[in-house]
Parts: structure tokens; C-alpha cells; sequence
């Protein structure tokens, strides 16, 4: 399957109200067992790099090149995204590598910077036919984002998404970013409240926090794209520090990233289909 756009993985799963994976890559073997996962489940999926991780990399390119490669020669369609970008020039940086979404993150900042900031992104991004996420109600978690009581009010956000033209929103319902543990309490009647009040697809950030019962009680309601990160990090982590445990005197890194990406394809392939209802 060739490259797609979000929009070809997310609108036809919210029009029948399923949920479409997104999960973060770090480095390569991440981005390889994501699409491995989504081959082996038959199912679509959204590889995601986040702005942290292109500083990690030194720069865009090198994993976003990477990613994109890896999206044009899989068998299932498969997007790349930028996640979390709050600089106007990595969008524009993303756009040129050729990725399909990005998700423009000015939930810090008040209301009105956010929507006039994210409103300029919009504009450019969907004159090179690039589709966009924004955040309302900043999603917690990272850095003591936010208090845990903060939650997106569906008012604001039907006015959001008509003033900024954006193509979905990741809305503040309980989840956190980077839990350890799979016991978030989400807001299922908000998630229902948001569904209704606007007509794009909603994103769930910090689900790596949610269990499995739960994101599919969140998906019923009406999430659409799900954002996994740190529960594959610790997958794929645990799987190195068994190998290298075992045998701490290995010296070549494919023997133990190997078994790690594959650990981790197996939990995505898993995960599309709790998502997708199966």
C-alpha cells in the first residue's frame, strides 16, 4: 500500500466508530515493529514522531526519511505524523519531508494564542493537502503539564474547530502522558459530550495509561485516533534488559533490539484489534 493521509485512516473509523492506532517512534526498530504489528493485524496505523524525538535524532530528517520509507513499502495503509510540534518551522520542515499530518501543540498557551497560532498552521498546512491536529484542554502528564482536574469543555471546542478549520482534536477527558500504569480514569460521558459537539475526529493522548477495557469503552463513545507511546517503551525496554541480563556479555545491539521490536509488533498488532472492536 502506498503512503496515505490520516484523514484516509480516520474518517472511514469514525464513521463507523472504530479506533485507529497511533503509535510513537523513538528509533527505527520502533517504526519497523509498529508497521509489522499493523501487517500482522490486517489493519491501518498512524507512525508518529514526536518533536522530542527529532531532537533526540538531531533533526527531523534521519527518522522521519526512515519512517516514510518504511510507510511506502508496507502491505496495510500506514501514515506519518508529526506529533507534539510546537515550532511553526518543524511543521513546515514536516510538510516538506512529505509527511501526511501533523499535530500542532499551542494547548499551553491561552485560548485565543492558541486558536490564532493554530489557525495560521491550519491555513498552511492544508494548502500543501496536509492534515492537522490541534490540542484544547491541555493533556497532562509531561512535566506537571497540568492539574489532573483540567478537562476540554465541548462548547469551547465545537468554536475551536470551526474558527481554526483544524481536521481533529486531542481533548483533555482524564488520561495523562507517560503513565507507568494502565489505570486512568477516563471521562467516557465528556468523550460522548465531545463526539457530539464536533465533527472531527477525536484524539486520546496518554492512552499507554488506559487498560484495554477502557479504550474500547473510550472508542464506543467516541474516540477515534488512539496515541500509545510509553507502553511500548516499556515493552520494548523489559525486552532488552531480559536479553541483556541473560547474557551480559553480547556485544552486537541486533541481538537484543531484534527480540525488542518484536515484542513490541506483537503488542500493536494486539492493541488495532482492541481498538478496532475484534
Amino acid at each position: 500500500m502506498p503512503l496515505v493521509s490520516t484523514d484516509r485512516i480516520t474518517s472511514p473509523a469514525r464513521a463507523a466508530s472504530l479506533g485507529v492506532g497511533a503509535f510513537n517512534v523513538v528509533q527505527i526498530e520502533h517504526a519497523q515493529a509498529i508497521v509489522a504489528g499493523a501487517e500482522r493485524a490486517g489493519l491501518p496505523v498512524v507512525l508518529q514522531i514526536s518533536e522530542n524525538t527529532a531532537r533526540y535524532h538531531g533533526g527531523l530528517a534521519p527518522i522521519g526519511l526512515a519512517s516514510l520509507a518504511l510507510a511506502r513499502g508496507s502491505a496495510v495503509p500506514v501514515s506519518v505524523h508529526l506529533d507534539h510540534a510546537e515550532s511553526e518551522d518543524l511543521v513546515h520542515e514536516a510538510v516538506r519531508l512529505g509527511f501526511t499530518s501533523v499535530m500542532f501543540d499551542a494547548s499551553k498557551s491561552p485560548y485565543e494564542e492558541n486558536l490564532a497560532a493554530t489557525r495560521k498552521v491550519v491555513a498552511y498546512c492544508h494548502e500543501a493537502g496536509v492534515w492537522v491536529e490541534a490540542e484544547l484542554g491541555e493533556v497532562g502528564g509531561k512535566d506537571g503539564a497540568h492539574a489532573p482536574g483540567v478537562r476540554t469543555d465541548p462548547e469551547e471546542a465545537r468554536a475551536f474547530v470551526q474558527a481554526t478549520g483544524v481536521d481533529a482534536l486531542a481533548v483533555a477527558v482524564g488520561s495523562s502522558h507517560a503513565m507507568l500504569t494502565r489505570d486512568a480514569v477516563l471521562d467516557l460521558g465528556l468523550i460522548a459530550s465531545l463526539r457530539t459537539a464536533v465533527d472531527v475526529p477525536l484524539v486520546l493522548h496518554g492512552s499507554s495509561g488506559v487498560g484495554d477495557e477502557d479504550l474500547a469503552r473510550a472508542v464506543a463513545a467516541g474516540m477515534t485516533k488512539v496515541n500509545i507511546s510509553t507502553h511500548l517503551n516499556k515493552i520494548f525496554t523489559a525486552e532488552v534488559r531480559a536479553r541483556l541480563t541473560a547474557a551480559p556479555e553480547v556485544a552486537d545491539p541486533r541481538t537484543y533490539l531484534g527480540p525488542a521490536r518484536d515484542a513490541v509488533a506483537a503488542e500493536v498488532a494486539r492493541l488495532l484489534g482492541v481498538l478496532a472492536g475484534r
